[in-house]
């Protein structure tokens, strides 16, 4: 399967790259990456340094810098100065390519027509301003497989997902795009935790990447105990390669989804018609379950096989 993953790395960003670089089913073409968890500068290194430890060879583009209309917000409380603070991660060889991300998402589709599955794990910028640049890619976009939203409450405000809220208006664009939607949001990653026998697992394996892996959740776990009072903290990105690899890890449901980008209190929120109330046709297949110990045993699995 060819596919672009546009992320914002963020450690479990870091844990979806690893998981996709370890995963022979998936044609990486790209890692395109976009500001977030932290500013673009530090989200780039951090994607840099993840591509090195796997020992990859996966070009990686550097996209926008900010949202279309709002003020950019970021996540240095969860993931640290550096976006992944935790263990020491090796510095990167080999730099970004000198290509936009944009271009390359758009000359990729031109190239690759339906052949290419769009894996943002991060604001949504990146991918609307491609489809807003060059409009006739957007049918030939094979589908999207997203993390962001909830069916429920937000984590960044009572209504809001993280990374929707960092550029809801990007993220309507892909909602109204017509190109067949796949929709991990909290409601979902939050049933994947990383227990402590999840994180044992992993660096159990012994390898290099998979101690760094479990050094990153270590890390991680920490904001999660101190807001949610979690065992472990969800593993929210990757659910999204997860999907691509073992789909029945997972229950879906296809509905409604409408992103809020109006002002006030739902800013930003994924308003998922669950119950079917509205005479609206479905625009995405939205994740409701999945079976937390086949998605860590598949995370702990492919990673072993990783430097």
């Amino acid at each position: 399967m060819k596919m672009i993953l546009d992320c914002d790395p963020g450690h479990d960003d870091a844990i979806a790259m690893m998981l996709a670089f370890a995963s022979p089913e998936l044609e990486v073409l790209g890692v395109t990456v976009s500001y977030g968890n932290v500013g673009l500068e530090n989200t780039l290194r951090n994607a840099l340094k993840i591509r090195e430890l796997c020992g990859s060879d996966v070009p990686v583009f550097a996209g926008v810098p900010q949202p279309l209309v709002s003020t950019r917000i970021s996540a240095e409380f969860v993931h640290g100065r550096s976006g992944l603070d935790g263990p020491v991660l090796p510095e990167p060889i080999r730099g970004a390519e000198s290509t936009r991300a944009i271009d390359f998402i758009i000359d990729s589709i031109l190239a690759h027509p339906r052949e290419i599955t769009l894996c943002p794990i991060g604001p949504m910028t990146n991918l609307a301003m491609a489809m807003r640049l060059e409009p006739k890619i957007v049918p030939l976009i094979k589908q999207i497989v997203l993390m962001g939203g909830s069916t429920g409450l937000g984590n960044w405000s009572p209504a809001a997902e993280f990374n929707i809220l960092c550029d809801p208006h990007a993220a309507k664009i892909l909602f109204e795009s017509g190109v067949p939607i796949t929709m991990f949001g909290l409601n979902v990653t939050h049933q994947a935790l990383a227990l402590p026998q999840h994180i044992a697992a992993i660096r159990g394996n012994g390898n290099k990447t998979s101690v760094v892996a479990a050094e990153l959740l270590e890390f991680f776990k920490l904001s999660y105990q101190k807001r949610y009072g979690y065992a472990g903290p969800a593993l929210h990105d990757p659910c999204v390669i997860a999907y691509l690899l073992k789909p029945d890890l997972f229950k879906l449901e296809k509905l409604n989804v409408v992103v809020d980008d109006s002002s006030g209190a739902s800013f930003g929120r994924t308003v998922v018609d669950v119950y079917h109330v509205l005479d609206k046709p479905a625009n995405a297949n939205v994740a409701l379950e999945v079976d937390a110990d086949g998605f860590f045993a598949l995370i702990a699995e492919r990673l072993a096989t990783l430097p």
